[in-house]
């Protein structure tokens, strides 16, 4: 999160590194599968998570999502997901 909290919309709006998507959409992408492992870890259903019209409110999207996931208690396997998910949109980033 701090790699991105301090960008503005331009940074936002660029296109990521790989596929045909913004840097927002793939971060948006992101905070949407950290939800969706928070839901499975709660035995909740999935949700859509809004995207917002405003790129700056992503990294609160994503802080929020995180600690929901920590705070459903997620087993080894989420951890894991969630991390790779992570690393995978930082390199795309």
């Amino acid at each position: 999160m701090r790699q991105v909290s301090h960008w503005q919309q331009p940074r936002w709006s660029a296109a990521a590194s790989v596929g045909n998507v913004s840097r927002a959409d793939l971060v948006h992408r992101l905070v949407q599968e950290i939800a969706n492992l928070a839901a499975d870890a709660e035995g909740q259903p999935r949700r859509d998570v809004p995207r917002l019209d405003n790129d700056l409110a992503l990294p609160d999207q994503l802080r929020v999502v995180a600690a929901d996931l920590l705070a459903a208690h997620p087993s080894e396997e989420a951890l894991a997901r969630a991390a790779t998910e992570v690393t995978a949109t930082r390199t795309a980033l």
